[in-house]
């Protein structure tokens, strides 16, 4: 029986060795490359073709939902199983659209994880059910992808200054949009409309 070959990306060396070593106890998985960042993941995996990258959503670089929709496009017979600590539904639905064939929990026991990447690698769709019950019940993201930009760079911190210089954008209209931010999630201010956009998993 030929083995799953697995790309693993996590940041944290102790849970990155913990989960090859997991998922090595596993006679049909094999671990053949893993990588720290999310910017070396698609490099990685055009180097070793595996058939499956499990990827952490969190990863320096870029977000592990970034790198998968560019490693769909680079490689797509190569499917996706993300892992997150955070249920979002916003977050399930980005990964969903990044094409992402599995989402799971990083609380969930050992063997769903195997059997997780088993699932994924036979094309079969995975997705943790009570985030997805969630996901089904959560509103939908009212912001364009305008303004979850604008939002994503004040989240880091950028001032209307900084937000209109990385998107070409005058400071008057960065203003704007970041009104009608505020105003289309009912938020109290700009640091509260970032709250509620990074609890609902529409912002990293």
């Amino acid at each position: 029986m030929l083995a799953v070959k697995i790309l693993l990306a996590e940041d944290v060396h102790m849970i990155r060795g913990a989960l090859i070593a997991l998922l090595e106890l596993e006679p049909d998985l094999r671990v053949i490359a893993s990588v720290d960042r999310g910017d070396k993941i698609v490099e990685a995996a055009l180097a070793s073709r595996p058939d499956v990258a499990v990827v952490d959503i969190d990863l320096p670089g870029i977000d592990g939902l970034t790198a998968a929709a560019e490693l769909h496009q680079r490689l797509p017979d190569c499917r996706t199983l993300i892992l997150t600590s955070l249920g979002r539904p916003g977050t399930l639905r980005r990964a969903l659209a990044s094409q992402v064939t599995g989402f799971l929990l990083k609380d969930a026991p050992p063997d769903q994880l195997a059997q997780a990447v088993r699932s994924v690698a036979a094309g079969r769709r995975v997705i943790d059910p009570q985030l997805a019950l969630a996901a089904w019940d959560s509103p939908e993201n009212p912001l364009s992808p305008r303004e979850l930009e604008v939002l994503r760079l004040a989240a880091r911190g950028a001032d209307a200054a900084e937000i209109a210089g990385c998107l070409f954008l005058s400071q008057g209209t960065v203003r704007n949009y970041l009104t009608a931010i505020v105003t289309k999630l009912n938020a109290r201010n700009r640091i509260d409309a970032v709250r509620i956009a990074e609890e609902a998993g529409w912002i990293p």
